[in-house]
């Protein structure tokens, strides 16, 4: 009997749903709050490792991603704590996409 082989294709796309379900906004806002801080924390370091290896380097665009971070933490903190009297849940649906850049 002869085998063959299949061709497989790579995966050029992958999907991870991180956060999904409804919450109280203390719990939203834990949860949303705390990814940023961590997404914010990444470049931080990533600047940091930067300016050890050369401390006259450019960290322009490191910058303008952790301001744009804490922009959207702030406008994230003001949506939900304009709901968080009103006995809302609020439904959180996270998914992450990551792709094979070309």
């Amino acid at each position: 009997m002869k085998t063959q082989e299949l061709e497989m294709t790579p995966i050029a796309t992958q999907k991870v749903q991180l956060v999904k379900g409804e919450f109280t906004p203390s719990e939203a806002s834990d949860i949303v709050i705390n990814l940023i801080r961590e997404k914010i924390n990444f470049h931080k370091l990533q600047r940091l490792q930067l300016w050890e290896g050369d401390h006259n380097c450019k960290t322009d665009q490191i910058d303008t991603r952790i301001d744009e971070l804490n922009q959207e933490k702030e406008t994230m903190l003001k949506f939900i704590n304009s709901h968080r009297n009103l006995g809302f849940t609020l439904k959180i649906n996270g998914i992450i996409e990551v792709e094979v850049a070309e």
